[in-house]
């Protein structure tokens, strides 16, 4: 009788160049054994992996994310990525942990370029950890639409987390402990629900909501009649999102989305708006409200 199937989990990794990549490289050229369960996107820096792409990967339905760079202070590059890529992780693990998902489907890990057994131990012990997981989603007890759902809605709202991170989340001193100490303390957890599950849960509410109520579709050209007043110039942007908001009395993310693209101005930098003056809803108002 045939062998029941083992589920086989399907890992992304982003390796730096110059140590991950390099050491992942002389662990195959050295034969040593490691699942083939990792499928490798090569980089300049671990500091370029942004937190779109963790959350588009798991949106395809890779089952962990896997990033590998240099050792801290041993950066090939002056900016010291690999301290960006320490807090982008941290608030990635946290965002995953927010939505149902079990944060140690991301891992992050230091690896040099004569580290090639090190790059195979690490293997070793993550891929047997994945397939005791399950597949993303199941495992945590996730149907599928609800999973794709949530991903979406972090995939969204990237542009406004990194914002976050890079003016509020910022740590002082550029040391392992350090940032240790702030990810893993009260303030952290604190400026998290404020500045980024508040904002999540509430877009994961708005969209439950349209989706649940049938709320009446905006019309695209009610919008871009307004953009095109202001001959779709980026300076007009407050205008333009203070006439909507009198229009239609609240701003859907459809129409953020779409303001952003006729005027070319990020997202970031519209939600930075939209969530500084109380004039601007995101959630659907009465005529008087």
């Amino acid at each position: 009788m045939a062998a029941g199937h083992q589920f086989e989990p399907r890992i992304l990794g982003f390796l730096c160049n110059w140590c991950c990549y390099a050491g992942a490289d002389l662990a195959g050229v050295s034969r040593f054994q490691y699942p083939p369960n990792i499928r490798v996107i090569r980089l300049m820096c671990s500091g370029r992996v942004d937190p779109a792409h963790i959350f588009r990967a798991f949106s395809t339905g890779q089952d962990a994310v896997f990033i590998g760079g240099c050792h801290l202070n041993d950066c090939h590059y002056v900016t010291h990525g690999n301290y960006d890529a320490l807090s982008m992780v941290y608030v990635c693990k946290k965002l995953l942990e927010h939505i149902g998902l079990n944060p140690e489907r991301l891992r992050l890990e230091w690896v040099s370029a004569g580290e090639g057994i090190r790059f195979a131990n690490i293997m070793n012990e993550f891929v047997p950890g994945m397939e005791k997981l399950g597949p993303i989603g199941k495992g945590e007890g996730i149907n599928e639409d609800e999973l794709r759902f949530k991903l979406e809605a972090v995939t969204k709202l990237t542009p406004y987390i990194k914002l976050v991170q890079s003016e509020r989340l910022r740590v002082s001193v550029r040391t392992e402990d350090a940032y240790h100490q702030f990810f893993t303390g009260e303030e952290f957890n604190r400026l998290f629900n404020e500045l980024i599950a508040d904002e999540l849960d509430l877009y994961l509410h708005v969209s439950a909501r349209n989706q649940t109520a049938g709320k009446e579709a905006v019309d695209n050209d009610r919008i871009d009649r307004i953009i095109g007043k202001h001959q779709g110039q980026a300076r007009s942007l407050i205008q333009v999102l203070l006439e909507i908001q009198d229009e239609i009395h609240w701003l859907p993310h459809d129409v953020l989305d779409r303001v952003c693209e006729k005027l070319d101005v990020p997202l970031s930098r519209v939600m930075q708006i939209v969530t500084f003056h109380k004039t601007f809803s995101l959630i659907p108002r009465g005529r008087k409200e």
